[in-house]
C-alpha cells in the first residue's frame, strides 16, 4: 500500500501564497503519476495539476499562478500556489499512482488539506 501525508494549507489573504506538500511512502517500485486535485463546497473534485516523468499539466484556472514540482529522492510532490484568489478556496487532495514492489498498481488519495483564501 501507498501512504500519503499532506502538509501545508491554511488561511491566506487574496494575492498571497501557500505551499502544499505530499510525501508518499510504502512498498513503492516506481511512481507513475503525482498530482493535486481540489474540491470546493458544492462542487465536484477537479484536477489542479499533475506531473509525470514526461509531462506537467495544469488546469486553465491556475496556469501561471501554481507550480507543481516533484522530489524523486523523497517521493514527494509539492504545489506552490501564488496570487491566490477567493475562488481557489477548497480542500486540496494529493493523488499518487504507483507500481508497488509486488508489481500491482495502486492509486491513492491523501486526506485533504483546506485552503481558504479570504480577507
Amino acid at each position: 500500500q501507498v501512504q500519503l501525508v499532506e502538509s501545508g494549507g491554511g488561511l491566506v489573504q487574496p494575492g498571497g501564497s501557500l505551499r502544499l506538500s505530499c510525501a508518499a511512502s510504502g512498498n513503492i517500485l516506481s511512481i507513475d503519476r503525482m498530482g493535486w486535485y481540489r474540491q470546493a463546497p458544492g462542487k465536484q473534485r477537479e484536477l489542479v495539476a499533475v506531473i509525470t516523468s514526461e509531462i506537467t499539466n495544469y488546469a486553465d484556472s491556475v496556469k501561471g499562478r501554481f507550480t507543481i514540482s516533484r522530489d524523486y529522492a523523497k517521493i514527494m510532490v509539492s504545489l506552490q500556489m501564488n496570487s491566490l484568489k477567493p475562488e481557489d478556496t477548497a480542500v486540496y487532495y494529493c493523488n499518487v499512482a504507483a507500481t508497488m514492489t509486488n508489481y500491482k498498481y495502486a492509486a491513492v488519495w491523501g486526506q485533504g488539506t483546506l485552503v481558504t483564501v479570504s480577507s
